[in-house]
């Protein structure tokens, strides 16, 4: 196995790594509007869900979750947050640069994964019985 192949395997398991936990792409995806405050995060990515019926999960997002999730992205440089500096104040919650390009990059997987939808879909129309 040349180098090349050790170095892209372990860059894909860090990236798989890094996105793995059950509401990371959903608070990234949802922080692609802009900066939000805490509130308004947990908000927009429960209200999202309920929206497509609770298909990717099964509860909402819980304030815990969230604030662990959030701890783990910064730690990666995927979002930068914004506080008033004093304890119980607002804080806000935006994508880094790292975080947008990466968000940039999961939108063709996106496209991807939504064809492959499509097409599974079209296959079970013609494969079942009339």
């Amino acid at each position: 196995m040349n180098d090349w192949n050790v170095s892209y395997r372990r860059s894909l398991h860090e990236l798989l790594t890094l996105l793995t936990g059950q509401w990371t792409v959903a608070v990234i995806a949802t922080l692609a509007v802009g900066e939000l405050s805490y509130t308004e995060l947990l908000d927009e990515v429960n209200k999202a869900e309920e929206q497509q019926g609770w298909t990717s999960h099964t509860k909402p997002l819980s304030s815990k979750v969230l604030t662990d999730h959030l701890r783990r992205l910064e730690a990666n440089a995927l979002i930068e947050r914004r506080g008033e500096g004093i304890k119980f104040n607002k804080v806000w919650y935006r994508l880094s640069a790292d975080g947008q390009e990466l968000l940039s990059m999961l939108r063709p997987l996106a496209r991807w994964s939504a064809q492959r939808h499509v097409i599974a879909a079209l296959e079970d129309e013609t494969t079942s019985p009339s």
